[in-house]
Formats: C-alpha cells, sequence, structure tokens
C-alpha cells in the first residue's frame, strides 16, 4: 500500500494519492522514514518482589484444601491472626492472575451475541415488519395499543388493530387474518419485529411455525433494525390531523380506519418513487411510471427550453429492499498513466 502511494504521488501529488488510497499522509511519512528500533533491555526485578519459591508457596496456600474456597482477603486476615505473614492481599491476586485464576466467581447474566438480522425483499408478500405503538388515551397515564403489520416492498398497510391491551392472542388474530386475506402460502413469508412480549409470546411464535412463516427479530435496543414500522408510526404521528389525545377506543379505531385508506391508496410515498403503498402493492407500478414518463416526453417536446436538466429521465421503482444490507467495503480502481 505505502509503495504504490510512494509511485502514484509522483504523478498525481502525495496529498491526492493519500487520499485515494484512504491512508493518512503521517502514516506515509512514518513509512518513509521509520525510526530505529532499540532493544529494550529487560526490566529488573525490584528488590522487595518475592522469589519464585515464594510465590510458589503463595499459590499452594491458595490451592490447599483449606483455603481453595475463600477469597485472598480472608486468607491473608486469617493467617495474620495465626502469626504467619505471607504477601499483601493485591500481591496474591496478582499471582493468581499470573495462572489465569481470577475471575468474576457469581453467577451473573451473560448477555449472548445477537446476529444483525438480514432481509432482503423483491416483491410484495415477501417480508412483513410489525409492530406496536401507544396511542394517548383521555387521561395521563392512559392508553390504547396500535398494531400494524406492513409490507416493507410496497410499504402497504396490510393489517391494523387498535386494542386497549397487549396480548399475544390479539397479535395472533391479526397475523392469521392478515395471511388469509393476502393468499400467503407456506415458505413464502418473513415477519420482523422487535423484541416486545407480544413479539416473543409462545402464542405468535406457534401460529407461524402452523403458517410455515419464518420470524425474525430485532436486536435488543437497536431501533434500525426495525425501520420500516417505526418510520411508518413517524407518519402516523406527525400527520397534521392527528389528535393529541384520543377520547374512546371506538374514536382511535375511527381515525385509524381514515389514516390507513389514506395512507395506502393516497399517499405518495418519497420511498417507492412517490407511487401510492396500494399501487405497488397490486404491481401497478410500471403501468404508472411509464404514464408518468409519456407525461413528461410529451411537455418536453412542447417545451423542451424548461426542462433545464435535459431530457426528462424515467422513474424506477427498486427492486430491492434490505433491512440492513450486507456491508460493502470501499474500493479503489486507480491506473498509471
Amino acid at each position: 500500500m505505502m509503495e504504490t502511494a510512494h509511485m502514484l504521488a509522483h504523478d498525481v501529488g502525495l496529498v491526492a494519492s493519500c487520499q485515494a488510497l484512504g491512508i493518512a499522509r503521517a502514516t506515509y511519512y512514518r513509512f518513509k522514514s521509520p525510526k530505529a528500533s532499540v532493544p529494550r533491555e529487560p526490566r529488573p526485578s525490584p528488590e522487595r518482589a518475592l522469589s519464585l519459591p515464594e510465590r510458589q508457596a503463595v499459590l499452594e496456600t491458595l490451592h490447599s484444601e483449606r483455603f481453595i474456597d475463600q477469597a485472598p482477603a480472608e486468607v491473608y486476615h486469617t493467617l495474620l491472626e495465626e502469626g504467619v505473614y505471607l504477601c499483601s492481599i493485591r500481591t496474591m491476586y496478582n499471582i493468581l492472575s499470573d495462572h489465569g485464576e481470577v475471575r468474576e466467581r457469581r453467577d451473573q447474566l451473560r448477555h449472548p451475541n445477537y446476529k444483525k438480522p438480514e432481509l432482503l425483499a423483491t416483491q410484495p408478500n415477501q417480508i412483513w415488519s410489525w409492530d406496536i405503538s401507544k396511542l394517548l388515551g383521555p387521561q395521563k397515564w392512559t392508553y390504547f395499543y396500535l398494531y400494524v403489520i406492513m409490507d416493507i416492498f410496497s410499504r402497504c398497510v396490510v393489517g391494523w388493530l387498535v386494542a386497549s391491551r397487549e396480548s399475544a392472542e390479539l397479535a395472533k388474530r391479526l397475523i392469521d387474518e392478515c395471511c388469509a386475506k393476502q393468499g400467503i402460502d407456506k415458505g413464502q413469508l418473513i415477519i420482523h419485529s422487535d423484541r416486545g412480549p407480544s413479539m416473543q409470546s409462545k402464542t405468535v411464535a406457534q401460529l407461524l411455525a402452523d403458517l410455515g412463516i419464518v420470524k425474525s427479530l430485532s436486536r435488543p435496543h437497536v431501533s434500525n433494525d426495525n425501520p420500516f414500522s417505526e418510520s411508518h408510526f413517524k407518519t402516523l404521528k406527525y400527520h397534521p390531523e392527528f389528535p393529541k389525545r384520543f377520547s374512546c377506543q371506538e374514536e382511535a379505531t375511527s381515525y385509524c380506519r381514515d389514516f390507513f385508506s389514506w395512507y395506502n391508496n393516497d399517499h405518495h410515498h418519497s420511498g417507492i418513487a412517490y407511487l401510492t403503498p396500494a399501487i405497488v402493492h397490486t404491481g401497478q407500478a410500471a403501468k404508472i411510471l411509464s404514464t408518468r414518463y409519456a407525461c413528461l416526453c410529451a411537455a418536453y417536446n412542447e417545451h423542451p427550453e424548461r426542462f433545464v436538466k435535459g431530457m426528462p429521465q424515467e422513474q424506477k421503482l427498486s427492486p430491492a429492499v434490505w433491512i440492513n444490507p450486507p456491508e460493502r467495503r470501499a474500493t479503489f480502481n486507480i491506473s498509471q498513466t
């Protein structure tokens, strides 16, 4: 890498060479003028340090049947009461540490390494995302619970429910009804969610297993693992007509009925080429985009001077939608002349 930077610097300059290769100039300069390495002399042992036989005697004492299950502080003070001094408590710990025998002996919770979900959808009804959000009730500390299931490719809300509580049974019923309505076959669908109690319940897990649906879960405390549901709830709650509170469950249900009808059929979503979710979900995207392009071409032919960027380009719907796309390392193609 450094040799390449050195060769390239003759043609394009050092700054451009380092930027293209992604290295710091300070690293390059250190490579050009390395400091002579001076071998270090072995550090002398302090006079107060224990000799090897003394360290071994301490270790054997700590390993003895009498003290094997006691902490160094207990051993230290017990021996002092018997008129025996071997070393300090800190030295006992150092000796145990040198032999890999210092650790937390209590049973503590060990968090597993959760795998980052990586999901890809290339058409509707491949991956659904679902979540539950609280809607403020008539009084402080009162809530209604909004269950929403959406398709991440089309952004279409395929099912929703307003309830007075969070319940695995209600979630099971909603998922079952959505799968029946969409005609989901076994092995066709992945349902992604966070790690809420309803999402991890045995009731929902059993339903998904019966329907042949793969369950995917976000990592704990990582909101980016469920971006589509999070973004959708933001659209809901930032809508100009969204009320601060709902007086009753019926009012919340009525509002959501109107909102989801607008969202699916009238809302032009920026993430799907400003099409409505219903158009993408029903496979009409190509037809609508072609109609838009024909209209733009006709306008361009009539007044090309009004299109300062030239001939309009046809919009394209993204062929794939990811949750956590795989990371790709940046590469640089450098050609020498």
